[in-house]
């Protein structure tokens, strides 16, 4: 059996709740909504809620791939609500965001992996939302492009693919993707001039060379934006972790990243994808300027 790295004192966090929780919890259970956050067992899910925001997750709660960092359930996924588009729409303005996330598991099972599905849930966002700044996280699609395009042609503000962690891991712990499939998914978001994000765990074995080398292969796909937590393993099942990252190596990253021309990083233990999300929009701003 593998040893068990001690969970250190900077990643013990406190799950408080107040009302803006409580009601942001009865609005996603009342339009029967999946979130990432519960889902993935996120460990700012309290913090954020707390604060009236939430990453919704579309195409329901059971991916088709079996990641071996991921909490999601896998299997055989139902068929797609056609009111779920509506539904995350209603909930953004019920919660009055001002910049909304939306993710979505793999649904390698649908003739358009679930293309189509997307660019509705985007464009009832705006229509129902219209100063909703909208930010998606989206699955490599297979690296069909027209697939991409489809997300791409319905304007999000920001385009997210996580590549989830460095070239020589990523086949350990990623049942589908490909790296080099991430990158191109990546470069055509980034060559049609929306904001381009994506997103890395550490603490799963890699080097910090291997990061600066991910860092590199991100920036010459054109990627503006990047995130840096720690992997934190969900279950015994689930890949081990190898250590917990300093918080003053999250720090190292993170000025690496800039220097790197990155015009945002988030880099600390308890970053995720959408964490903070809402400070992607300065950068928006800034271009649209």
């Amino acid at each position: 059996m593998t040893n068990r790295v001690p969970k250190p004192e900077w990643l013990k966090i406190s799950i408080g709740a107040n009302e803006r929780y409580t009601e942001t919890k009865r609005i996603v259970e009342s339009h029967c909504l999946h979130t990432i956050c519960s889902s993935g067992r996120c460990p700012n899910m309290g913090e954020c809620w707390s604060r009236g925001t939430a990453t919704f997750m579309i195409g329901g709660n059971i991916c088709t791939r079996c990641c071996k960092f991921c909490n999601t359930q896998t299997g055989k996924p139902l068929p797609l609500d056609p009111q779920e588009p509506t539904h995350v729409a209603e909930s953004i303005a019920l919660m009055k965001l001002s910049h909304a996330v939306i993710t979505s598991v793999d649904r390698d099972d649908l003739p358009d992996l679930g293309a189509t599905h997307w660019t509705q849930t985007i464009r009832e966002i705006k229509r129902l939302n219209p100063e909703t700044t909208v930010e998606v996280l989206i699955p490599d699609f297979q690296g069909r492009h027209e697939l991409v395009a489809q997300v791409i042609d319905a304007r999000p503000e920001i385009i997210s693919h996580n590549m989830e962690t460095v070239k020589r891991i990523s086949p350990l712990v990623r049942s589908a993707a490909r790296y080099e499939t991430s990158l191109e998914v990546l470069r055509q978001i980034a060559e049609s001039g929306t904001t381009t994000k994506s997103g890395i765990m550490v603490g799963l074995g890699e080097t910090p060379t291997e990061v600066e080398e991910l860092m590199n292969d991100l920036r010459q796909v054109g990627c503006h934006i990047l995130t840096i937590g720690q992997y934190l393993q969900p279950t015994h099942k689930h890949y081990p972790v190898a250590e917990y990252v300093t918080p003053t190596q999250f720090n190292i990253y993170k000025q690496i990243g800039l220097e790197k021309g990155f015009v945002q990083v988030e880099s600390a233990p308890l970053v995720r994808s959408s964490y903070h999300a809402d400070k992607s929009t300065i950068y928006i701003q800034k271009k649209m300027k």
